[in-house]
């Protein structure tokens, strides 16, 4: 079972808690629910947890999803960021302004091949967000998280889970198990786990065994129920549960041989984007503020 490192309990810590690190500060915020896609939206508030916000927003060039946080019931009503990306980061942030929230966090579940993260870009418009990353991806943030770490934002969390395969980095992002956090639970996944689909293996150091192992004993351990959110969707999907992929994914319900085989043998042309993706995104998406000032 996986263990969370608590410090103090998460109804009143306003810090992220981060294993390799001092902790780092953060105002306390609230997150609540709801979800768009594309130019339309829709609604979805958790039925145990009113306070939670979300919303599924979509970057159409590379089909990426990102994802809005916030706890609504606070006062300071604080938010953060799944996965933005730089070209949609106007947007991003003129909805959060809009709705009132203050931005904490702008996360990356890993070190995208397929465009540029916008947490750089972010980090310049909004001074005091803090960009959030895996310590495996070896990559420049200014928060870094391994497994078992919580994010803590107002009276909600995110629980940290590792997820490598599609990139030795990837980590799943899973709201919090209990009375007082958002029933279903839900699963930010990144690229590891798709909609019927996983993220391919055969770059950024992934691994076909890895991924599979990652997706059964770190995502399929899950609820049935849980929400899963797929960091990309090609087909006009939004939300997933595990019980659905459990049964229908027509990779992952494999057995371990036949889903390296199916891997190996995908033949995906070269990521178009990866040239000019992955440099930047080893920096969080061109964040270094600091030497383009001096």
């Amino acid at each position: 079972m996986l263990k969370l490192r608590f410090i103090r309990p998460c109804l009143f810590s306003p810090f992220l808690i981060n294993h390799s690190s001092s902790f780092i500060s953060s105002p306390t915020q609230t997150i609540s629910f709801a979800s768009r896609s594309q130019m339309g939206s829709f609604t979805t508030l958790s039925q145990s947890s009113p306070k939670l916000l979300f919303r599924q927003l979509f970057e159409k060039e590379s089909s990426t999803y990102t994802y809005l946080l916030a706890d609504f019931s606070h006062h300071d009503k604080p938010a953060l960021l799944i996965d933005p990306v730089d070209k949609t980061v106007d947007r991003d942030l003129s909805l959060v302004k809009e709705l009132g929230l203050k931005l904490i966090y702008a996360m990356n579940t890993h070190v995208h091949a397929d465009h540029v993260t916008g947490t750089g870009l972010i980090k310049g418009k909004v001074p005091g967000v803090k960009s959030v990353i895996s310590k495996a991806s070896g990559s420049k943030a200014d928060v870094f998280v391994e497994p078992g770490d919580k994010i803590c934002f107002g009276n909600l969390f995110l629980e940290v889970r590792a997820t490598p395969g599609h990139t030795l980095g990837c980590v799943t992002y899973v709201t919090g198990d209990g009375p007082d956090q958002p029933q279903p639970r839900m699963a930010f996944t990144g690229d590891a786990l798709l909609i019927r689909g996983c993220g391919r293996t055969d770059f950024q150091g992934g691994s076909s065994q890895q991924l599979y192992k990652s997706v059964h004993s770190q995502i399929f351990t899950l609820p049935r129920e849980t929400l899963l959110y797929p960091g990309h969707d090609y087909k006009g999907f939004t939300v997933t549960k595990v019980g659905e992929e459990m049964l229908y994914n027509p990779r992952l319900t494999k057995a371990e041989e036949t889903f390296k085989s199916i891997m190996e043998n995908l033949n995906l042309p070269y990521t178009k984007m990866i040239d000019v993706a992955v440099p930047a995104n080893m920096v969080c998406g061109l964040q270094d503020l600091e030497s383009k000032a001096s």
